[in-house]
């Protein structure tokens, strides 16, 4: 079994994406998407231990790294029906997302719209719904971001809804999405957990030992305890 990911382009819903998978254990599925702007390479470090317990599968989302762009899908709740795509396309059944960045307000949506479809998350980096998203060079990027003001609230207003277990992760020292917002989530989402480590952004880059190693726990069974812990591996 190698744990060397493979990259390969597959077309779904009629856009060209860029993936990457592995084999492992058929037990456990893990579907990875990718932050913006690493791409899929943000999960090297993590890829060899995470690979040595479950089946990956990691998505450039439409717009993003090398998969091919439609306006309509530029937001967090169009994104949402296109994470499910993915999974019919893969024919991925109770699987593990791993959501960090642009992936996660798209994992929370699909969470409320498809309960039951996942069997757990994990997620890192939701701005604020009322800070004013960064301007950005990339088109794709910026039309994702600019929808955060008008769907972020309305998120924000579902999170009690959403009974699927989460495991959050937050940066100390980030400072562009605040632990202060990664509680706030904790508070709202009724069955989570809340992990804060002393590093920066990206807290999967500066800190993927750790990262990696929470992951690895909560899909390990944790996801199954519920409830919501601070702490620091």
């Amino acid at each position: 079994m190698s744990s060397e990911p493979r990259v390969g382009f597959r077309t779904v819903d009629g856009l060209r994406i860029r993936y990457a998978d592995s084999d492992g254990p058929a037990s456990q599925h893990l579907v990875l998407t990718s932050p913006w702007p690493e791409s899929l390479p943000a999960f090297d470090r993590m890829w060899p231990r995470l690979s040595g317990i479950a089946r990956l599968l990691a998505v450039d989302l439409p717009g993003f790294g090398g998969s091919e762009r439609r306006s309509e899908l530029l937001s967090p709740m169009a994104m949402s029906e296109f994470l499910i795509r993915v999974l019919d396309e893969w024919d991925i059944t109770d699987p593990h997302l791993i959501c960090p960045d642009i992936g996660t307000p798209a994992a929370l949506f699909a969470a409320v719209r498809r309960p039951g479809r996942m069997q757990s998350l994990v997620i890192s980096g939701l701005a604020h719904p009322l800070k004013e998203p960064p301007e950005v060079p990339d088109s794709g990027a910026r039309q994702y971001l600019r929808s955060y003001p008008d769907q972020l609230p309305l998120l924000a207003g579902l999170l009690p809804g959403i009974f699927t277990p989460v495991q959050i992760i937050a940066g100390r020292r980030d400072p562009l999405v605040t632990v202060a917002n990664a509680e706030l989530l904790a508070a709202r989402l009724p069955n989570s957990r809340l992990d804060v480590l002393d590093t920066g952004q990206p807290i999967w880059a500066e800190a993927s030992a750790q990262y990696s190693a929470i992951i690895a726990a909560w899909v390990n069974g944790g996801y199954l305890t519920g409830g919501i812990a601070l702490g620091q591996p």
